[in-house]
Order: C-alpha cells, then structure tokens, then sequence
C-alpha cells in the first residue's frame, strides 16, 4: 500500500490556526499559559503554534518551552538502539501555570505519561492540558485524552502516522503508511 497523503500544506496550516484559536477562545488571554513542545518532533508542531499565535494576538512574548522526555519513557532501556536524549530548554517555574502539553502525534499515550513524569520534575503547573495535531484515536495503551485536536484518525494495526514538517522534511502534510511486517 502506499501512502495516503490525510492532511497537505494548505489544510495543514488552516488546522494550526484553528487549534490556536481554540486555545484562545478557551484561555482569553495567554499569561498564565505555557507552551511546552515534546521532544523530538512535538517541537516542531510547539514552535509552529507559538509563532501563529503570536502572530494572531499581537503579543511580543509568549511563555514557551521544549521538553526531553527520553528517560522518563518506559521502554528507554528496552530498545534496540540506544536511546539519544534531546534537549530540555524550560526558563520557567511551571509553578501555578496552565500547561499545555503539545506533541504531534497522539498513540498509545505513552510518550505523553513520560512528558507528564518529566514536567511535573520542574515544579506544580496549576492544569496541564494535552494538544496534539493528530490523534489515532483507538490505539491507546494508557488511558489519556488531547483538550485540544487537529484531526482524529481512526487506523488499524499495521499501518503508521507520519508528521512531515516544512522545517526538518520539507514538507507540511500527514501521511497514513502500511507498515511492512
């Protein structure tokens, strides 16, 4: 099977507007809010959010932060290659704050319980809530929900989400592969 392409450049960009626009309808205004991106590729949706919501309110600032999670993760020792860590770039207390949590794609829960276990190491947020750009919606291990969605995705195993992004692939899309087995 090849891959079916689920979300291009156009419809992609209009998904990142919508969802900072939910998050400002829902919050008002964004002072008490951090933005805090999943490493590796939560980032990229993380960064594309800050600078649209930046954009859309005018503001000069905007509490924002990027996580690694990789050995807060469940399976780090059980891997076949060795886990490399990424960067954590948190200049904040997330003391009091309402987090949102932002990765790309939503799975078995997994990565986002580690992202939880590796924020909560950086003080008490007042709430954390969960924004991803795609949620495969019947895989879940774990038993975590997004507040805030792109685009649900039903698939069945075998087949896998890819996230494309402009900055690391190229390309913004989302493609729905077969995996080979």
């Amino acid at each position: 099977m090849q891959a079916l392409s689920i979300l291009e450049s156009g419809a992609f960009d209009l998904t990142v507007r919508r969802l900072c626009l939910e998050l400002i309808e829902d919050r008002g205004h964004l002072g008490d809010t951090a933005l805090v991106g999943l490493q590796p590729r939560g980032i990229f949706f993380a960064r594309r959010l800050r600078n649209e919501l930046l954009r859309i309110t005018g503001e000069k600032t905007l509490t924002y932060g990027e996580l690694d999670i990789t050995f807060h993760r469940d399976d780090f020792r059980q891997r076949a290659v060795t886990a490399i860590p990424g960067t954590t770039a948190l200049d904040f207390s997330v003391d009091n704050r309402r987090v949102v949590l932002i990765d790309d794609v939503l799975f078995t829960g997994r990565t986002i319980r580690a992202g939880l276990d590796a924020l909560l190491a950086f003080g008490r947020p007042r709430s954390v809530e969960l924004m991803v750009l795609i949620d495969r919606r019947f895989s879940r291990e774990l038993p975590i929900q997004p507040d805030y969605t792109g685009l649900a995705v039903d698939s069945i195993d075998g087949q896998h989400v890819t996230v494309e992004w402009r900055e690391s692939d190229g390309v913004d899309r989302v493609l729905l592969k077969q995996v080979q087995r």
